[in-house]
């Protein structure tokens, strides 16, 4: 089992977001996704959170919501429960990442790049601030999502969480 977190960043109508183009044997190689990383021995998901904001970004999250929890069953990795987090306030100067790279993407064209189709529903989410804190199931076999399901209740295929 895996913990992690995932964190996007908003400002002026835009997510930073992070092309996965540098990292070796990356399964989310060439994705877009938000910044985040894998659970330090000890470390709570806000603490994580902190962490690979700066490790990534350069930045120090100061103001975030914690807005769910996101289970991912695949027959390709091992099970992972990534915390999501929105944060809406840092300080610090943004620099070079050497995962990928990082770009301010409009949220209104975050879903037309190339991502996990999960993420679409879990972005949705994100984006309806007054959603309450959250549990979404995501399955898949190889890269094809074959479930997803809200606080335990399933999503019809093709939909969004809304």
């Amino acid at each position: 089992m895996i913990q992690s977190t995932l964190c996007y960043l908003e400002k002026d109508g835009c997510y930073l977001m992070l092309h996965r183009v540098k990292k070796k044997n990356d399964i989310n190689h060439d994705k877009w996704i938000g910044v985040g990383g894998k659970f330090e021995d000890g470390e709570s998901p806000e603490d994580c959170m902190r962490r690979e904001i700066a490790e990534e970004t350069g930045l120090i999250a100061e103001k975030w919501d914690y807005r769910g929890i996101v289970t991912f069953v695949s027959d390709f990795a091992e099970t992972e429960y990534m915390h999501l987090f929105l944060v809406t306030n840092w300080s610090g100067s943004l620099r070079e990442c050497d995962e990928g790279t990082l770009e301010w993407v409009p949220v209104g064209r975050v879903n037309e790049l190339p991502s996990w189709e999960g993420d679409r529903i879990f972005l949705d989410l994100l984006r309806k601030k007054e959603e309450p804190f959250f549990s979404l199931k995501l399955t898949y076999e190889k890269e094809t999502l074959t479930g997803a399901f809200l606080n335990g209740r399933p999503i019809p295929a093709g939909r969004t969480a809304g």
